[in-house]
């Protein structure tokens, strides 16, 4: 796992393959989780209390960093984005999911709201993808209090098979996290090629991972740099579990700081001659 630093980021060098992949070369896919924390910046740990206020009230600075952020994201294929707004009056009442899919030129964008408290907040998680999924499920997650989900994206192979994509927020309880990967576990019993990706909030070595790794058959996540929190990460809360057919090609934590976690790009290899079917338009 390599880091790329904010330095790269800021002299105009894009993340891996700037514009997603070409028709050319659709065996390979360059994935991407972010925790976006509602387009809020920080860099201080002050600053939980200092931008508390910018959780629920709009500022002049959130679509400004979300516009850095929509550079950032532009260069994947498929982006999967936690603490987004789904339009509430801190944001402006903008779908920021659909404001960074149209910022960064993604053809198709799903948004999912976890947690609707009405004017105040929609909070939500957003995929992005230049390629048209075949079918996208919106799963609500157990969990004694309620408010996490998930969102499944199928893209066609080939050969007629599918490569699933699972993009979560988990919850901050290790036995809601439990219910919660097992749910997950169950959704990818029969699939064969697989994505799990998203703030987690565990570690690789916890054991509701593990448990979720044992019953998949999911790759362990790989050794990786911290994601948490961005100014001084030490936690490694930010994951992307692959099925092994899927090969890893380049793996990195990017030091941007945008938000309170960094994100984690990945680029696989499908296997074989699996190339994604084109949408038909």
């Amino acid at each position: 796992m390599s880091l790329v630093s904010q330095h790269d980021f800021d002299t105009g060098l894009a993340p891996p393959g700037e514009g997603g992949a070409t028709a050319a070369d659709r065996r390979r896919l360059r994935l991407l989780s972010f925790n976006a924390q509602v387009g809020i910046h920080s860099s201080k740990l002050h600053h939980y209390v200092t931008n508390s206020w910018k959780h629920f009230l709009p500022f002049h600075g959130r679509m400004t960093n979300l516009d850095r952020v929509a550079r950032f994201i532009s260069g994947f294929d498929v982006v999967g984005l936690q603490e987004l707004d789904a339009g509430s009056m801190r944001s402006n009442y903008v779908d920021l999911t659909a404001y960074l899919g149209e910022r960064a030129s993604f053809p198709h964008s799903y948004s999912r709201v976890n947690r609707d408290l009405g004017a105040l907040a929609k909070h939500s998680l957003g995929l992005l993808t230049r390629l048209e999924p075949e079918r996208v499920v919106m799963h609500r997650l157990p969990g004694p209090i309620p408010g996490r989900g998930a969102i499944e994206a199928r893209f066609p192979l080939a050969n007629g098979e599918s490569l699933v994509l699972f993009l979560v927020h988990l919850a901050l309880g290790r036995r809601a996290r439990r219910s919660q990967l097992d749910y997950i576990a169950a959704q990818l019993a029969h699939e064969p090629h697989a994505v799990v990706m998203g703030d987690f909030n565990c570690h690789p070595e916890s054991r509701e991972l593990q448990t979720l790794v044992a019953r998949t058959g999911l790759l362990d996540p790989m050794p990786c740099a911290a994601t948490y929190p961005s100014w001084d990460p030490r936690q490694v809360f930010d994951h992307i579990l692959l099925t092994p057919d899927l090969s890893v090609s380049d793996i990195r934590v990017y030091n941007v700081n945008l938000s309170d976690h960094l994100p984690v790009g990945i680029e696989i290899e499908l296997p074989g001659e699996r190339l994604l079917v084109e949408a038909a338009h």
